[in-house]
């Protein structure tokens, strides 16, 4: 069912799956890949936990896919947790969901979307992240990152143009280069997917601190499932963000060798989302 909602004048487009049976049912939120849209892996994982007995929600976040926001294809970190206290409302407010029991499930970058927003919405009952980046900026040096950026940001202050680049790219320049992006992004149809990212973008990537979000989550439970080889969103950072977890919480490694694996891959995403269920029937 095609749904939509409002949030900081900005409406927002999503998908909300009902699954059979008398409810209210427990729901989740959803919240994905750095550029994905609610037709690429946050809707398999919605539909298929939705055959778990979950009324769940993916959506288009603010300025991607058919949502709306200015400008296109630009990732905007506090934008992003508003949208998500928007769909918990949305949640809260259909006779087909328990109000009272609901999860925040996020892959990729959503992972550490997720961890963040269920770290201080106590409406979230549970929190679970696949495959996840749980980003932060300590330890890592930027100078010169921030300085082509910041230059960027200025030229467009002063009116200039929103300045691009592709999302992905098998050679060149990409916000995700390299041939395993690639792989997904360059077969997998959406009408709504675009290849292109603002500049700008990358600087809210190595500025924005989700793993916070680890260190304040207990006494919500918290899921990690990740793959013992993941070149995009590093298992280190994924145990650093368990460990950080206060209880309850449980770990989960898959034996899975590319970070898209976890995307569309089996037997991958079948026992992330076994492990995703069995988690949150016990604690949502």
């Amino acid at each position: 069912m095609r749904v939509e909602f409002e949030v900081d004048g900005i409406t927002l487009v999503g998908d909300l799956r009902i699954p059979g049976g008398e409810g209210p049912h427990p729901a989740l939120v959803f919240t994905g890949p750095f550029t994905g849209v609610r037709d690429q892996v946050t809707g398999l994982y919605a539909e298929r936990l939705t055959a778990k007995g979950y009324v769940t929600l993916a959506f288009d976040h603010r300025n991607w896919g058919e949502s709306g926001g200015l400008p296109r294809g630009h990732e905007d970190p506090q934008g992003k947790l508003n949208d998500l206290r928007a769909a918990v409302s949305l949640l809260r407010g259909r006779p087909e969901a328990d109000p009272e029991r609901i999860g925040a499930v996020g892959i990729c970058l959503g992972g550490g979307y997720a961890l963040r927003f269920a770290a201080f919405d106590p409406r979230v009952k549970a929190f679970a992240g696949i495959a996840g980046a749980y980003n932060h900026p300590y330890g890592r040096h930027y100078e010169s990152v921030l300085a082509d950026l910041t230059q960027v940001l200025e030229r467009q202050d002063q009116g200039g143009a929103v300045e691009y680049l592709p999302a992905v790219s098998e050679e060149g320049e990409a916000a995700m280069p390299g041939d395993e992006p690639y792989a997904y992004y360059g077969s997998t149809a959406s009408p709504t997917w675009r290849n292109e990212v603002t500049r700008a973008s990358i600087r809210e990537l190595v500025t924005m601190d989700n793993m916070m979000g680890a260190d304040f989550l207990s006494p919500t439970p918290g899921l990690i499932v990740h793959g013992v080889i993941d070149r995009f969103c590093s298992p280190e950072g994924a145990e650093e963000a368990y460990k950080r977890m206060g209880r309850p919480k449980k770990l989960v490694w898959l034996d899975a060798r590319r970070h898209i694996d976890l995307y569309d891959a089996e037997p991958y995403v079948t026992q992330a989302v076994e492990a995703t269920a069995e988690f949150l029937g016990e604690h949502v």
